[in-house]
């Protein structure tokens, strides 16, 4: 195994233990597990951005918050001290914090694109080319194990419906911008404002935008469920009133919103229609309207936590609804005209910005060509284990987190399943792994990579069949089910006829010394 340094050929080589995709929010709390539960590994981060972030980069739309709380989306680690949801300069001043405190940032390669990533099984190693975006100066990087945390969809290309454009977008006089494409120096006081769409970015920037628009229209094709409640944490609060310490009440209300989370997701499959009545008190509460119309905008055609619930912090979609601040439209687009749009029914909704929170395309493994052994890795094709790694690709894993429960909580998880499958090579000498089949496997149905009629949000509906498969099994499926998952993990047994083993000792050869950080 070479150590860090140069090695002959047309471009420079660097060589780790373990490289890591991404410095958001999974690539961090990854590199945080490694140095911790794997001393003796050496790793780097590359990151595309010129920046650590990720998602909260990428995201600069008026009123960018966190979606779910942050007690159960920060770091398990890393107490979180503040409101529940929490803006996205306030989560990046966390990862801040988290790459200072732990001396991660020396190991980042910032601005650095992969077009490649290799794996020859006869050295064991991938070999993953990078073109560094300052000057375009290409670069190889080495390494035995491949950490893939890069996310799952497409930072620079959001999703727009194709059909916009026939339907003539470009008709329209006004600005328009996809929420994903937001500057933040737009002014937009005084605007009469389109949002078109009804997911939690649209949650997001209504009230937002409310505040300084003459007026928002919010048009969808069909309403979504919001979670009404103040932005605090009453246990949380009274723990630190009563002296508690920090670590303490992380602990305790992480497995507190956990467990409350647990209850609220097993209501909504066994009692949907009592959860959604509750919900409806809650807007009622906040709006202080005991005959809050609901009906047409605000009740949706599927099951709740069908698609992910929208948290509303102290009701505020609801509060600029009533104040009239905010219009909602439940319709479709007919077409756009100079002035907004046409609706189907016929309606003209008039705008001076338009703002689409349509979503995103899914990005499977950040788009890279993979191949192994020369072959092209065809992700549709492969099938997951635990939604961690992937029949036929060796030595690697992909960090898939939640959509009912934080994101998060799901990368500590696989911190500690990387880790542990790390140091199980490391003691026992070997330098591969690849998950197969067992005997009990052979002739399980392969099936798409999750149920619709369990998740359906529209841009992995739209990307499903270039997502892997899942097997009819638990072990062969990423099941979208943290409480039982943060059973079934930590009772993995390396040594089971699921992990293929082989190849001299090669784990912890590489030098410790960082790669230096590249802006």
């Amino acid at each position: 195994m070479n150590a860090v340094g140069a090695i002959e050929g047309d471009r420079a080589a660097t060589h780790v233990d373990v490289l890591i995709v991404g410095a958001g929010i999974s690539g961090i709390g990854s590199a945080y597990h490694l140095q911790e539960q794997c001393p003796w590994a050496s790793y780097t981060i590359l990151e595309m951005k010129d920046t650590f972030g990720g998602t909260w980069d990428t995201h600069k739309y008026p009123g960018v918050r966190s979606d779910s709380d942050l007690y159960t989306f920060g770091y398990r680690f890393k107490p979180w001290v503040g409101a529940p949801i929490a803006s996205g300069e306030e989560i990046l001043k966390y990862m801040g914090e988290v790459i200072e405190e732990n001396g991660i940032g020396e190991h980042i390669r910032y601005g650095h694109r992969i077009t490649s990533c290799a794996y020859a099984r006869d050295t064991d190693l991938w070999t993953v080319a990078a073109t560094r975006l300052a000057d375009g100066a290409g670069h190889t990087f080495t390494c035995s194990f491949l950490w893939m945390c890069q996310g799952y969809y497409d930072h620079e290309n959001p999703y727009i419906p194709p059909e916009w454009q026939e339907k003539g977008l470009d008709a329209f006089k006004g600005d328009f911008v996809h929420a994903q494409k937001w500057d933040p120096d737009y002014d937009y006081a005084g605007k009469r404002v389109l949002v078109i769409g009804s997911g939690a970015t649209a949650a997001t920037v209504v009230p937002a935008f409310a505040e300084k628009a003459a007026h928002v229209t919010m048009l969808q094709r069909s309403p979504t469920y919001f979670f009404c409640n103040e932005n605090k944490n009453e246990l949380a609060d009274r723990l630190r009133e009563v002296g508690i310490d920090e670590p303490t009440v992380h602990r305790v209300v992480r497995q507190q919103i956990n467990y409350d989370q647990d209850q609220l997701t097993k209501r909504c499959r066994e009692e949907p229609e009592v959860v959604f009545e509750e919900l409806k008190e809650l807007v009622r509460e906040f709006t202080g309207k005991p005959d809050f119309e609901f009906e047409p905008h605000f009740t949706p055609k599927y099951r709740v936590w069908q698609q992910r619930l929208a948290f509303c912090p102290d009701g505020d979609v609801f509060r600029a609804a009533v104040a009239g601040q905010l219009t909602m439209v439940t319709d479709t687009i007919d077409h756009f005209t100079e002035n907004g749009v046409m609706t189907s029914s016929g309606e003209e909704i008039e705008a001076d910005l338009i703002v689409a929170c349509t979503g995103f395309n899914l990005l499977v493994m950040g788009g890279i060509p993979f191949t192994v052994d020369g072959n092209e890795v065809d992700w549709s094709q492969t099938v997951t284990y635990r939604g961690a790694m992937h029949t036929g690709v060796p030595n690697s894993a992909w960090v898939m987190g939640y959509w009912r429960a934080s994101w998060t909580l799901r990368v500590d998880m696989m911190g500690d399943f990387v880790c542990g499958l790390l140091n199980h090579m490391h003691d026992t000498g070997v330098s591969q792994v690849e998950v197969r089949f067992r005997s009990e496997d052979e002739g399980m149905d392969i099936l798409p990579w999750i149920e619709s009629d369990n998740f359906n949000p529209g841009y992995l509906m739209r990307g499903l069949d270039k997502m892997p498969r899942r097997g009819d099994k638990p072990e062969w499926r990423h099941n979208q089910d943290y409480w039982r998952e943060r059973e079934e993990f930590p009772a993995i047994a390396f040594d089971g006829p699921e992990f293929a083993y082989s190849g001299d000792p090669v784990l912890g050869a590489a030098s410790k010394e960082p790669a230096a950080t590249a802006a």
